[in-house]
């Protein structure tokens, strides 16, 4: 057993190991073999095989690398400098204009990537070609791509919310439809503090647009379709109960292979690419997860939770003081920290707290999904932010840091409105089941 202070240790070391460049999932095996060896001994470490097998011989997990080939499938097919146009035709006339095909873009690209990164990279390399042209503000224009991608793990299907569902038997359908709302919201957000400033700041906003007759731009609507075909089928197949999470990506694998083959891509190099990168990200992921996972089933031979609910109820904190502290902790630990290394590190020891305070898991799930967002573009780690400035390629990554300031305040507005109502989570999913 362990006591709570050797349980803040532990982590405590986690995070130098982290800072000191070592690997996320070797830091989180070592600091997992070493508590083991220290308090209890080593058989419990032996069982690190045993362990792996069972947690990766799960239905549920497989559809990771299933949605990570979809992304990669859209990815390279071609498809998102369309749907980006038949965006921007409908903006023209909004204050901030063409800001919010940016945000918009990354909405849809979410809905059938389940990834920020994925997002980021698409959205951006359409987005970037012509802005500067145009005269919009480069840090305004950088913030609004950074920041809408962030959407990719909120609005499902979320690769998070998946992994996140693995690690604490949440159900994944519900953590899907928890984040619709809450994804729409974010969104909603950004188009009003893209207004406001525009309205403040017209001089960081381009000239108008000449707006395309109204039959062009019906005709381009059809672009929309294809990501919204997937994403519409692959929430219809897991919710009108025609099949699993896992069952509902390979559908949405299959169309995206008969979309890429409509738009001329699909060829054995096309696969090649895909195939080698969905690899490399997927073994990444589920490395993480699986030392995540054995350090979960090590800190309950230590008795860490315990001793961490026992500390909480002896400070007397609150569901709305523990959930003050835990944002604070996770912005602090997101300055430091990648937001998936972030997530699988913490949710052991958090999550027993949670349950011990008698806080609803999947709001948790949104409540640390928006915490991750934040993470994602704020600096000086924020990944997003560096793969805008990749794709930009040109001026100080100071710019991007800049530019996502305002929506960094957003996501702390949306937090705000989940806790002051927590039904704008739980309202969709307790209707759907």
């Amino acid at each position: 057993m362990i006591d709570a202070a050797g349980a803040l240790g532990g982590f405590a070391f986690l995070l130098i190991l982290m800072f000191l460049g070592l690997p996320v999932g070797v830091a989180i095996l070592v600091i997992s073999i070493a508590g083991a060896a220290i308090f209890i001994g080593w058989r419990p470490v032996m069982a690190y095989g045993t362990q792996t097998w069972s947690y990766l011989n799960n239905f549920v997990l497989t559809a990771v690398p299933l949605f990570i080939l979809l992304g990669e499938l859209l990815l390279r097919a071609g498809l998102t400098e369309k749907m980006y146009t038949s965006l921007s035709d409908w903006v023209r006339g909004m204050p901030g204009r063409l800001l919010h095909t940016n945000v918009f873009a990354c909405g849809l690209f979410s809905a059938v990537s389940g990834s920020s990164v994925a997002t980021a990279a698409t959205i951006g390399t359409v987005a970037l070609k012509d802005f500067s042209k145009r005269g919009y503000n480069d840090r305004l224009v950088l913030g609004t791509i950074a920041a809408g991608a962030t959407l990719g793990i909120l609005i499902p299907p979320s690769i998070n919310l998946i992994i996140y569902g693995a690690m604490t038997n949440t159900s994944i359908g519900r953590l899907f439809m928890a984040g619709v709302v809450p994804g729409l919201l974010l969104i909603g957000v950004f188009v009003i503090a893209i207004m406001l400033i525009a309205a403040a700041r017209p001089k960081l906003i381009g000239g108008a647009d000449a707006v395309d007759p109204l039959p062009v731009r019906l005709k381009r609507l059809r672009y929309l379709l294809p990501p919204l075909a997937i994403f519409v089928m692959v929430m219809a197949t897991i919710y009108l109960g025609w099949g699993t999470p896992t069952e509902a990506a390979a559908v949405g694998v299959g169309m995206a292979l008969v979309l890429a083959a409509a738009n001329r891509r699909l060829s054995f190099h096309y696969l090649h690419e895909v195939f080698v990168s969905t690899v490399r990200l997927t073994a990444m992921i589920l490395f993480i997860l699986t030392a995540a996972l054995f350090m979960n089933f090590i800190i309950g031979f230590l008795g860490v939770p315990r001793a961490m609910t026992q500390l909480v109820s002896d400070l007397g904190l609150t569901v709305a003081q523990t959930i003050m502290v835990l944002i604070i902790f996770y912005f602090v630990l997101g300055l430091f920290m990648e937001a998936l290394a972030m997530m699988v590190a913490t949710v052991p020891v958090i999550f027993p707290l949670i349950i011990f305070l008698g806080i609803d898991p999947i709001w948790f799930g949104i409540f640390l999904v928006l915490m991750m967002e934040v993470a994602l573009i704020t600096p000086p780690m924020g990944l997003n932010l560096y793969v805008v400035q990749g794709i930009r390629g040109r001026g100080s990554i100071n710019d991007v840091f800049i530019g996502v300031i305002p929506f960094i305040f957003c996501m702390f507005v949306v937090v705000a409105l989940i806790i002051a109502f927590p039904g704008i989570v739980t309202w969709l999913p307790n209707l759907m089941f």
